[in-house]
C-alpha cells in the first residue's frame, strides 16, 4: 500500500500573506519552530516561500542600492531581497507544492532534489493551502509498526506464503527459495521499494542462476 502525503502531513498551514512584514514572518517562524513559511495570496493559494536564508540576506548583504553590470541574475535578486520588507519582496517563487494524494516517496524525492525541508500541501481542486509537509513527517514512515510493514511487504510478494519474514527496526529479512536467481533479485527490489523499509537482507536460495555475466570485449 502506497503511503500518501495526507497520511503523514501536518494539518496546520504555516503561511503568511504577501503583505506580511519582516517582523511578522520572523514571528511566524518562531511560533511554529520552522525554517520557512509559505506566502499565500488573498485566496490562500501559495505564491512563494520565505526561508531563513532569505531573511539572513538582510544581515549579510550590505550593498542594497548599488547595481553592477557584472552582477548575475541571482546576485541581483539577492540584493532585492535584502532590501525587501514585505513577504512578496522577500520570497522565492514560484512555490513548490504537493497535494494530499502525492506519494510520500515522490514528495521525499522532490524535497531532496530541491534541497527544501518543508513544502505546502494544496487542494488539487482549488489550489489553496491545506497543510504543510515537513521532513520529519516524511521520516515517520520509518517508524511504522512491524505488523503493518510486514503486511505491505507480503503484499508485494507473488507467493508470500513461501517466505519467512523478519523485521527488526525497519530492516526486513526475507528467507525462502525461488526457481531462478533473477526472481530473487526482483523480490529484493520489490521489498526495498515498500515505504518504511530501511534495508533488506535476502536469505533466498535460487535453483538456477539465470543471470549470465557477459565477458568484456577485447
Amino acid at each position: 500500500m502506497s503511503i500518501e502525503v495526507k497520511d503523514v502531513m501536518g494539518r496546520v498551514a504555516i503561511a503568511v500573506l504577501e503583505d506580511a512584514s519582516f517582523a511578522d514572518i520572523v514571528a511566524a517562524m518562531k511560533r511554529y519552530a520552522v525554517g520557512a513559511v509559505t506566502v499565500v495570496d488573498a485566496d490562500r493559494r501559495p505564491v512563494g516561500v520565505v526561508s531563513e536564508d532569505d531573511l539572513l540576506l538582510k544581515e549579510i548583504d550590505t550593498i542594497r542600492h548599488t547595481v553592477s553590470m557584472f552582477e548575475s541574475g541571482r546576485q541581483r535578486r539577492e540584493h532585492e531581497k535584502a532590501a525587501g520588507v514585505r513577504a512578496a519582496q522577500l520570497m522565492t517563487s514560484p512555490a513548490i507544492t504537493v497535494t494530499p494524494g502525492t506519494s510520500v516517496r515522490d514528495a521525499a524525492r522532490l524535497m531532496h532534489g530541491k534541497r527544501i525541508k518543508q513544502v505546502p500541501v494544496i487542494d488539487p481542486a482549488t489550489g489553496r493551502i491545506v497543510g504543510t509537509l515537513h521532513q520529519r513527517d516524511v521520516l515517520r514512515v520509518f517508524a511504522r509498526p512491524a505488523a503493518e510493514l510486514e503486511a505491505d511487504v507480503r503484499a508485494v510478494l507473488t507467493h508470500p506464503e513461501a517466505f519467512t519474514i523478519r523485521i527488526d527496526q525497519g530492516v526486513v529479512t526475507v528467507a525462502g527459495r525461488v526457481e531462478r536467481r533473477s526472481e530473487a533479485v526482483a523480490l529484493v527490489e520489490a521489498v526495498r521499494a515498500v515505504e518504511g523499509v530501511v534495508d533488506v537482507v535476502a536469505e533466498v536460495a535460487a535453483g538456477k542462476d539465470d543471470l549470465v555475466v557477459v565477458p568484456p570485449l577485447l
